[in-house]
């Protein structure tokens, strides 16, 4: 496992608390990020994984909300997930689309 990480890690010893909610926040589960780097986390999930849409989520750092990331899954192992961050250019943008009467312009 330790060859698929790339980048520096930093290990917290007791795991730092946090969030995970899916990308339509139709659920949310409390979790700890065991390790973390520039490209990915390891998190450890409460409860059951089974049966959520874990592709693409938002790890949230704060109570707020306001500090978050948006995630890729990258592998489960039981309760244990690995999380690629996504940057803003990797999610999947649709171009703006302009509807002028019969017609559909892409901007």
């Amino acid at each position: 496992m330790a060859e698929r990480q790339r980048g520096d890690r930093v290990v917290f010893e007791r795991g730092f608390a946090a969030h995970l909610m899916g990308i339509d926040g139709t659920w949310r589960r409390n979790c700890l990020v065991e390790d973390v780097s520039e490209t990915g986390a390891k998190l450890t999930v409460e409860g059951s994984v089974e049966g959520l849409n874990l592709k693409e989520f938002f790890l949230l750092l704060s109570s707020t909300g306001l500090a978050y990331r948006r995630c890729e899954l990258a592998w489960v192992n039981g309760g244990q997930i690995g999380a690629t961050f996504l940057k803003p250019s990797d999610a999947k943008k649709r171009p703006a689309r302009r509807n002028t009467g019969d017609q559909i312009i892409e901007v």
